[in-house]
């Protein structure tokens, strides 16, 4: 799988976010001294006062950069951007995940009054888009890279929207409820500064910027545990599988796979790598909870269970891990132990042997941390740092502001805030295009309801299993169920041109594999006689 490695050198991970309004660099010229940004340990801090109005961040935006303590010239230079029209609209949308994305493709694909039609521009570290649902099938190789991560300037190439390849800095919003008055269409609601020193003033700002893995949970998990929640991640897998799997051949040691969490991911991995090593590893898999997939409908855990019991896979439920650390090196090859404990009192702990560990449990929004200040810009954030929004999906307090996906903490009517799933972005995004829409032609906006289609699970390269919430006790599995996944996220890909080509590679596929197998059957049949 070539193409894996080829795909993941020119991706980085995934959109961090914050911005940035021209007064500051005013006020920070007029203001020497006061430190308006400082790095401390690949996390950003956005001092936060009155005369800058700016937020006071935490975000571990940067990855890989050791910025150590260094104070940024408030005096940098900067470069606004030019936005083409003067008149328009201006919507800038942070992150090119499903949320981000898909609102600027339904903001493109809306019946707008000629003056109105808003000039949209979509930014994101990455070059790529990645339909995540679809990384565990990098791993069978049933699609290519190319497939499920498309570039955003093939995927934009008909349509109106600019895309800026950049990180984002800081983010100085200027329409808080209680400071300007109502807002009017007319009017900045805000500015972003780029990591590059571009400045992107806007007049409506969505923010989606998804997610990464929570590792520094338990010693030893940053350093020895493999994420799975990015193209580049499924990558290094992919490689780190292909490394073990030629190490191994002819030899009588398995390959020892240990996957943290039984949620859909973590039961999805645990599938898909067991059938992948066929008997030439042993997949072991542990949670916290007393049972796997323990949200799920009842069809797709028994599904679940049923495929993980046939492939040997050894659940061990109710367990937790303590500490993952190394045991030896050899060849570069490094063998770890994953000490885990299980939940009773008094329970003693026990050492697993792995070459490798994949880590499903948990993750953080990308949205930054507040700290609080006092001061009422600031943006109102849950625990988990996710921006609280109202019904219309606008952050509450910011008007001009809407947020998305994982990015967003919307409430159902009982309190609970919505599931951080594709489908929920999906959905969000036409909401937030539509409602941005009503706000620059002065129409109502719609209150956000999300509708759960039902639950969907790839368990292996001819095997899934679907439980649509509309029929009832329904649940489709095995290769019916695969076929079913696969021609719903085909229909979900973003783009009619995207679309089809995936459609005509996955035909093609799929006609030389019926082929090969034909050829198989007949071959078994004229050697058995």
């Amino acid at each position: 799988m070539a193409h894996l490695s080829a795909a993941a050198a020119s991706l980085s991970a995934s959109a961090a976010i914050p911005p940035f309004n021209r007064t500051i660099v005013q006020l920070g010229k007029l203001f020497h001294g006061s430190s308006l940004l400082k790095f401390h340990s690949n996390s950003l801090f956005f001092s936060s006062t009155p005369r800058s109005r700016q937020l006071r961040l935490v975000s571990s935006a940067i990855e890989g950069r050791n910025l150590g303590s260094n104070e940024v010239s408030q005096e940098e230079a900067m470069t606004p951007y030019s936005w083409p029209d003067k008149k328009r609209p201006r919507v800038c949308i942070l992150g090119g995940g499903f949320g981000g994305l898909y609102t600027a493709l339904r903001l493109d694909s809306l019946t707008w009054p000629d003056d109105k039609k808003p000039q949209v521009i979509l930014v994101d570290q990455s070059e790529r888009f990645v339909f995540k649902p679809m990384l565990y099938e990098l791993l069978t190789g049933e699609v290519d890279a190319w497939e499920i991560a498309p570039r955003f300037s093939d995927l934009l190439v008909n349509t109106a929207v600019q895309f800026l390849k950049d990180r984002v800095k800081i983010l100085s919003p200027c329409d808080h409820l209680g400071m300007n008055g109502p807002t009017t269409v007319s009017g900045s609601g805000g500015s972003v500064q780029l990591e590059s020193g571009l400045v992107i003033e806007y007049d409506w700002l969505v923010l989606s910027l998804g997610a990464e893995p929570k590792l520094d949970v338990i010693p030893g998990a940053v350093e020895f545990a493999f994420p799975f929640s990015t193209l580049n991640d499924a990558c290094k897998v992919n490689e780190k599988l292909t490394k073990l799997e030629r190490e191994n051949f002819g030899k009588k040691n398995p390959i020892r796979v240990v996957v943290v969490g039984l949620g859909y991911s973590g039961v999805e991995l645990a599938a898909t790598v067991s059938e992948r090593l066929e008997g030439k590893g042993v997949v072991q898999a542990i949670s916290v909870d007393s049972s796997i997939l323990p949200n799920a409908p009842s069809g797709n855990k028994e599904a679940a269970l049923k495929v993980l019991n046939t492939r040997n896979v050894e659940l061990l439920l109710g367990y937790f891990v303590r500490r993952i650390s190394s045991i030896e090196k050899v060849n570069d090859h490094e063998k770890v132990m994953v000490e885990v404990q299980a939940n009773e009192k008094g329970a003693k702990s026990q050492v697993l042997e792995a070459d490798l560990v994949l880590w499903t449990v948990g993750n953080k929004p990308l949205l930054p941390e507040l700290e609080p200040n006092g001061w009422p810009f600031e943006l109102p954030v849950t625990g988990r740092g996710q921006a609280e929004t109202d019904e219309t999906l606008q952050v509450k307090g910011h008007p001009r502001i809407f947020a998305v996906g994982d990015s967003s903490a919307l409430r159902d009517s009982k309190g609970k805030v919505l599931p951080a799933t594709a489908q929920v972005a999906f959905q969000q995004a036409d909401f937030a295009g539509w409602n941005i829409w009503a706000a620059i032609n002065n129409r109502p906006l719609l209150p956000f309801r999300f509708q759960n289609l039902g639950e969907m699970m790839i368990l292996g390269r001819n095997d899934a299993a679907i439980t649509p919430s509309f029929i009832e006790g329904l649940t489709l599995e095995g290769p019916i169920g695969h076929t079913a996944r696969k021609l719903a996220y085909l229909i979900r890909l973003p783009t009619d041109e995207h679309r089809v080509k995936v459609g005509i590679s996955w035909l093609a596929k799929s006609a030389v594999d019926s082929i090969a197998t034909v050829q198989s059957n007949i071959t078994k049949v004229l050697s058995g006689s």
